[in-house]
């Protein structure tokens, strides 16, 4: 003989369970909708201004350094963006002339090259320290922390002009304090494997070696820009 059970919940317990969840859901609901009523964070913005060492100058679109930059931040998980203000053959005085335009509203930081073609054409270096200087100053004036990145002159130029020139980054780093790379080319400069044909200009495994040692630096950067905009 079968003793058919009920194995239907008891009405207690199922008034109970659907009185719970209808409790539930409304906080649940509201939680949801909270979370996803939340703005993304936007990204900062950091513009590179420089000359042909930061315009990727006759590189593959994903070789230069703007580009190669922004993927070594991805893969490191920064959320960035970097916008590529490198002009060929631009000079220091180019650069401030240009400023206001390269360097546009919602600008968060900047990573300042310029100064190389100053001393590739003997320009006096009286004149390149001014105009750095003066782009330094209106984008500290603006709020705009910036990443020095220093030049050498080339030992062509004799070690007069040397001496004038090669000062120069690193009297403005320390008068502004500022995060600075010593020079943009280290480890590049002079090593025919990672130039082009001219000797002058890094080719891609040149550009990844500059990312790759300038990297802390623009972390740096990033983490001062974070800090000066909470």
């Amino acid at each position: 003989m079968f003793i058919k059970r009920d194995v239907r919940p008891s009405q207690s317990i199922s008034r109970r369970f659907f009185m719970a969840l209808s409790l539930a859901l409304p906080i649940s609901l509201s939680a949801s909708l909270t979370t996803v009523a939340q703005p993304a964070q936007e990204p900062l913005e950091i513009v590179a201004l420089g000359d042909s060492l930061t315009a990727g100058y006759q590189l593959a679109p994903g070789d230069g350094f703007v580009p190669q930059l922004q993927a070594a931040l991805d893969a490191r998980g920064h959320h960035v963006i970097i916008y590529n203000a490198g002009v060929s053959g631009d000079t220091s005085a180019g650069g401030l002339a240009r400023l206001d335009w390269s360097i546009g509203e919602g600008t968060d930081a900047v990573i300042l090259e310029l100064g190389a073609n100053d001393a590739l054409r003997g320009l006096p270096p009286k004149g390149t320290r001014d105009n750095l200087r003066q782009i330094i100053e209106r984008l500290t004036q603006r709020g705009i922390p910036v990443l020095l990145a220093g030049m050498y002159a080339p030992p062509n130029l004799g070690s007069s002009y040397a001496n004038h020139f090669n000062t120069i980054y690193p009297d403005l780093a320390t008068t502004y304090d500022l995060i600075f790379d010593r020079f943009f080319l280290e480890g590049v400069a002079g090593k025919k494997n990672l130039n082009l044909a001219d000797a002058i200009h890094p080719n891609a495994q040149g550009i990844h070696i500059i990312v790759r040692r300038i990297l802390p630096k623009v972390e740096q950067l990033i983490e001062q820009t974070k800090q000066d905009v909470q």
